[in-house]
């Protein structure tokens, strides 16, 4: 699989730490190419007056409530480098990205909600490690020209983009993958998806237009209690969305000639053939020639019809016979 899938955990650890492995294991299993938390805290997320919102009461509580434990990085990434997946963490403050860059991790993802905090992008990008950026809510396609600025002015020339829509679950009609495509014309920029539809199919669309990287939210049991499981895929609906993934990859070639499929059926085209028997000498016209099925070795292609007309044949051939390249001067 060319496509780099992010398996994106966030809070649905629920603060157990055997749950956390578990999902490391289901992102494995299911073929991702990495599998992400997400490093954060209240005091540093929300401001302490955050007044209620959006059905939210005491917003900092909630977060505190469903924080990984940061203590749990190093565990999670040396668990993940021993099963063979990618360890990432998307930070939200600085200690976090100086904690994950501690670690190790390859590459530093923004969160959609991030994307147009140009002191954090600042702060990220200054570690020079490879970014991986969701042009999220509010960060519209021309705002691309600011956070390319802010990485090249601290030498960060590594990043990619993923078209993203932060409504939680995302209503099919608002996803606008071609949104995806205008971003990497614009930038010449690696693109991707971070896909927050119910669908398994999505991302695979993502991926025929262009994506070479894939984000994608999942946990153990959509039933679990949190805030970020009802919107998650579950373990096999994760593996169901990279297979097709990896049939939209498969199916992404340029044919050129017969491919290797087509060649036992080659047979099914039309050759020419005559309509009534022909003597030695007789001119070809479309009166005494036709096409028909099959087309075997040696016989004049359907598609050489009106190169044939107008020649000689050498010899007799029968009523219905399909003519071979021999048989005409």
């Amino acid at each position: 699989m060319k496509t780099f899938v992010i398996a994106e955990a966030g809070a649905n650890h629920n603060r157990d730490f055997n749950q956390a492995l578990k999902l490391i294991d289901v992102a494995k299993e299911a073929g991702a190419s990495a599998v992400k938390f997400q490093t954060y805290s209240a005091d540093t997320l929300y401001s302490k007056n955050t007044p209620d919102f959006a059905g939210y009461k005491n917003i900092n509580q909630l977060i505190d409530s469903i924080a990984l434990p940061r203590e749990w990085q190093y565990d999670l990434k040396q668990y993940s480098d021993e099963v063979g997946i990618e360890f990432m963490s998307t930070p939200f403050d600085e200690k976090a990205v100086n904690e994950l860059y501690n670690l190790g991790v390859k590459r530093f993802k923004i969160a959609g909600f991030e994307a147009t905090d140009l002191r954090f992008i600042r702060l990220v990008a200054a570690t020079k490690k490879p970014l991986i950026i969701s042009a999220g809510i509010g960060c519209s396609i021309g705002f691309i020209d600011r956070i390319l600025s802010i990485c090249y002015e601290e030498k960060n020339y590594n990043v990619t983009f993923l078209h993203a829509n932060n409504a939680y679950p995302t209503p099919q009609t608002d996803v606008n993958l071609k949104t995806m495509v205008k971003i990497a014309e614009a930038y010449n920029v690696p693109v991707g998806l971070s896909d927050h539809t119910m669908s398994t199919l999505t991302p695979s669309l993502g991926v025929v237009l262009g994506a070479s990287v894939i984000e994608k939210h999942f946990t153990l049991s959509r039933l679990l209690p949190g805030p970020d499981h009802p919107f998650a895929l579950e373990p096999s609906q994760l593996k169901e969305m990279i297979n097709n993934i990896i049939l939209a990859e498969q199916s992404l070639g340029i044919k050129n000639g017969y491919t290797e499929s087509e060649k036992e059926f080659i047979y099914a085209q039309r050759a020419v053939v005559s309509k009534v028997a022909l003597k030695v000498g007789a001119i070809l016209t479309p009166s005494n020639v036709t096409t028909k099925r099959p087309f075997l070795s040696g016989n004049i292609p359907a598609s050489d019809f009106y190169n044939v007309l107008n020649k000689t044949v050498n010899k007799d051939i029968p009523l219905d016979s399909a003519l071979n390249i021999e048989d005409i001067l």
